[in-house]
């Protein structure tokens, strides 16, 4: 049985979801040619110990940093590290803090630079899949709807879905049930109600969807080295409309990002 939050905990984790996407835009503000992802996880730090939350990746099950930075081809889970960024190359960015006993979790991918057309274009259609989901996920609908329309969506445009990895609940765990797939058909798997709090995460490959786990045990590479893109939202599910904890408008509309 998945237990929806109550007002009071969703409050908690709206505070966490500032957080986090206050997070990333600092992220974003940094991210240039010349710049290490080492340097990326120092801002992401130090910022969200500067607001009162606990970076929650940081020793999670071993693992090393604060933030993961994945660099083109690397799905998820990148080591921070010596990697000096250069023009055209894109980072994702996946945030989590512990504040006040609950997670917030987000992620988004930022182009270095200039990046070519075909670059530009996984990173717009990745993130309109992730509205999609988002737009499918209220009261009375499945699981399923949310990864039809994700899936849906990037395949339309010739992208391909990630199926080893998937998004998931959230609240005073950093990972809880219900586990939230970006691939799916209509009306199969979970029950959706009202309160119950969800990342959403698409993450999508230029080339073919297969992937493989690299030596560290922790970072996802595409198996042909495409280009990966991976945007991540926490939202509330609603009757009629999806209610977003976290938020891009730090990145996109404060001036971090140019379109």
């Amino acid at each position: 049985m998945i237990k929806p939050k109550t007002e009071e905990e969703i409050e908690l984790l709206r505070e966490n979801a500032i957080i986090v996407s206050k997070t990333l835009a600092e992220v974003g503000k940094a991210v240039a040619p010349g710049v290490t992802t080492k340097q990326l996880n120092k801002v992401a730090e130090t910022f969200i110990r500067d607001n009162g939350a606990i970076p929650s990746f940081l020793g999670f099950e071993g693992f090393p940093a604060a933030i993961c930075a994945s660099v083109n081809d690397v799905v998820v889970h990148g080591f921070p590290s010596d990697y000096v960024l250069k023009e055209g190359d894109i980072v994702s960015a996946d945030i989590g803090t512990l504040y006040k006993g609950y997670n917030g979790d987000s992620c988004y991918t930022f182009p270095v630079g200039e990046v070519s057309p075909e670059t530009r274009k996984l990173l717009d259609v990745t993130k309109e899949s992730l509205y999609r989901g988002i737009a499918a996920a209220v009261a009375g609908a499945r699981i399923g709807d949310i990864g039809y329309a994700v899936q849906s969506y990037a395949e339309s445009f010739g992208f391909s879905v990630v199926r080893e990895l998937e998004g998931h609940g959230i609240g005073r765990e950093m990972h809880e049930n219900p586990g939230v797939p970006n691939y799916g058909r209509p009306g199969r798997g979970t029950h959706l109600v009202d309160g119950m709090v969800l990342c959403i995460e698409p993450m999508i490959n230029a080339g073919g969807r297969a992937v493989y786990l690299d030596r560290n045990g922790w970072a996802v590479h595409t198996a042909d080295h495409k280009n990966s893109a991976h945007y991540e939202l926490t939202i509330v599910v609603r009757k009629g409309r999806a209610e977003q904890l976290s938020t891009f408008d730090f990145i996109e509309k404060d001036g971090t990002i140019k379109f």
